[in-house]
This record gives C-alpha cells, structure tokens and sequence, in this order.
C-alpha cells in the first residue's frame, strides 16, 4: 500500500448534556479525524485524545504536531505493508499512542474496505450485536442523578457505570443501587481519584455489590492496585494504566487486576487491542471496551472489538445520541440494550463530510509526500 496523503481534519461537536469526571467537566468534543487517501482507496480514523491534556499526556494539539513531524513522513516516505506494518514503522516515536492509532485506524479502513472485510471479520468477531452499558457523569446532586440513571434504565442500557471521586461515591453509589435493585449491573470509575490512604474508605463500596471499581489511583501505581485487590471484594478493574498487552499481563501476574478495559486509543490501536484481548482470554481474565466519547467512527470500530469472544462485560459503546444530537456517520441506535456490529467493508460506515465541513474549526491540514 502507498500512502497519498493524509488529511487531519480537527472538528467541534456539542454533547447534548455536559459530562463531568474527576479530570472536568466537558460540554462539547473536539475531534480530531485522519483521513488517508492510498494507492487501493481512502479510509478514516478518530483521535480519542482531548483538547487538553487532563486525562492523558496526549492532546488534540500535541497530536497534530506529532503526526505532521514524525508520523506522517514515516508513513509517507513510501509503500508499507498495510495496517499490520504501522506500530513497527512507527516505533521510532516514543508513545503518542492515541495518534499512532488513529493513524492504523484509517490505514486499516482503507486496507479492508478494498479487501472487502469488515472490521469484526477481521478482528474475530463472534457476535453480531453487542451488550451496551452506559457511563454516568458526575451530577449537581442525587435527584438529577437518578433522574438520568432512570432514562437510561428506561432506553434499556444494561450496565450503568458510575464516575466517582472524593465527597461523590457511597452517597450516589447507594442510591443508584437502590433504583435498580439488587440484580441490576453496577460499576463505578474513579478515574484516579483515590490514594492508597483511602482504601478503608474504598472498602465501603463492597456493601453494594459492584461489577468491579475502575482505575482508583495513578496509572503508575500498579502495586497499590494490587494493594487494594487483597483489601476489598469488589473486583479491581484497570484501565488508564494498561498502555499495551505486555503491562497488562504483568498487571494480572501481579494481581492489580482480575479485569481489564481496553481501549484501542489508549493501547496503540485495533490490532494491539487485539492482542491484548487474546493474552487477557487465554489467562480467564473477562474484558469489557470502555469508551472515550467517540463519534460514529470510533464508536464502530469499538463495537466490532466488543464482539470477540473475551468481552463479556457490557461496555461503554453507548449509542449515538448518548452523547451527540447528530453524528458523522450514520447513528447507531440502541435495539433492546444492544448495537449492531457494522458488516460492510472496513468500518461499515459513512462518514459524512458534509458535517466534517461544516463544523471545521479550521481548515483541514493536508500533508503528502514529496
């Protein structure tokens, strides 16, 4: 395959209600989308990385400047062996993963839309609908918490996971347990909120029967994860510590983790997120896809990983109107908790680059070879 050019297409999308972790509060996406036009066809991808570097050491800015100086001359220089041959071409850069995958991500829709393949062939899939969970900001108060648990109750998510942080945690947590019930799938993401001085705090969450607690202290900090797992019952689930398959599986030998959410963005793409799923299937260690408020073309791609088989847990593949008004693709629309897994080429979608245009803040950056 050679690579024509790569276009950075950097976009402003209000969220239809504002969000809010223990890093902020958000109340529209900033996109950054990669669109590469090749020798066999054109594909897309999506940045995951925010405006700011809050959640992650990579930012909107940071990875733009990254792909024009030294991604994309790399990927430009001449033919590659397709999306396979990007992390090894690519590994000259430390880090900077969520533009490493954002560019594999549109080289790999480029490669299977002229193959013919969807993502989830290509990835594995086993399932053509996959189970959504739903992911619960940090509200002003309880009533507005539980009146927005109960509308997504009633849209028929499955799973409801809950942001929490210091002065937010057992006082919603119970109340959310009690709207729905003692069977109802619970989970709550600190984020790395908490500090190992907490763990008696942490403790108290055990009364409400959670599916796990996600990411409670530094991304750094495995052994105070492992610290925490032999202290509680609820299940220790990682999430911004796990940057590949190799830290995932010391993280497990440790005893950090008994759960793992992959994000691709996070890991350095679909194909290590790959990976990482059939190093977490093959030690009985479920895995759940989290989510970092894609639009419809991160948020296919997610949902054809969340098809393979170690993805038993509902994850954060939320349907599109969770969070915006209008997509860049078709919507995906929730069926009785569930979203369909995408069976045309390559990501199974259109991009409509007509609202790529329209809501442009600034005109696209083109970059090409020679």
């Amino acid at each position: 395959m050679r690579i024509h050019a790569i276009e950075l297409h950097r976009i402003g999308m209000p969220l239809v209600r504002p969000f809010e972790t223990s890093f902020g509060v958000q109340t529209s996406r900033e996109v950054l989308l990669v669109h590469v036009r090749t020798d066999v066809g054109d594909g897309w991808g999506e940045c995951v990385a925010g405006v700011d570097p809050f959640y992650s050491s990579e930012y909107v800015s940071a990875v733009e400047d990254v792909i024009r100086s030294y991604l994309a001359p790399a990927l430009l220089a001449g033919p590659i062996g397709g999306a396979a041959a990007v992390a090894p071409l690519l590994r000259f850069v430390v880090g900077h993963r969520m533009a490493k995958a954002a560019l594999e991500a549109a080289i790999l829709d480029a490669q299977l839309r002229a193959d013919g393949v969807s993502f989830g062939s290509h990835f594995g899939a086993t399932r053509d609908r996959v189970d959504c969970g739903v992911s619960v900001g940090i509200s002003p108060n309880i009533s507005t918490l539980l009146d927005e648990v109960q509308t997504y109750v009633d849209q028929g998510y499955k799973r409801i996971k809950l942001k929490i942080k210091p002065g937010w945690d057992l006082e919603p947590v119970a109340a959310v347990r009690d709207l729905l019930g003692a069977g109802g799938l619970l989970q709550v993401d600190a984020n790395t909120a908490y500090t190992l001085d907490d763990v008696a705090h942490l403790r108290e969450l055990d009364a409400f029967h959670l599916l796990l607690i996600e990411q409670p202290f530094v991304e750094e900090d495995i052994g105070a994860h492992a610290v925490l797992a032999r202290a509680i019952e609820t299940p220790v689930c990682l999430d911004e510590s796990i940057v590949s398959t190799s830290v995932a599986v010391d993280a497990i030998e440790q005893g950090a983790t008994s759960i793992v959410n992959i994000k691709a963005g996070r890991v350095g793409g679909y194909l290590e997120a790959v990976r990482m799923h059939g190093a977490c299937l093959t030690r009985g260690i479920p895995v759940w896809c989290g989510g970092m408020l894609e639009t419809g073309i991160g948020r296919a791609a997610n949902v054809a990983l969340a098809a393979l088989p170690g993805f038993t847990l509902p994850g954060d593949t939320s349907a599109s109107d969770r969070y915006f008004a209008e997509d860049v693709t078709e919507p995906f629309l929730l069926d009785e908790g569930t979203l369909p897994v995408p069976t045309g080429p390559g990501t199974g979608v259109t991009v409509r680059t007509g609202l790529v245009r329209d809501w442009a803040l600034r005109e696209p950056l083109v970059l090409s070879a020679g």
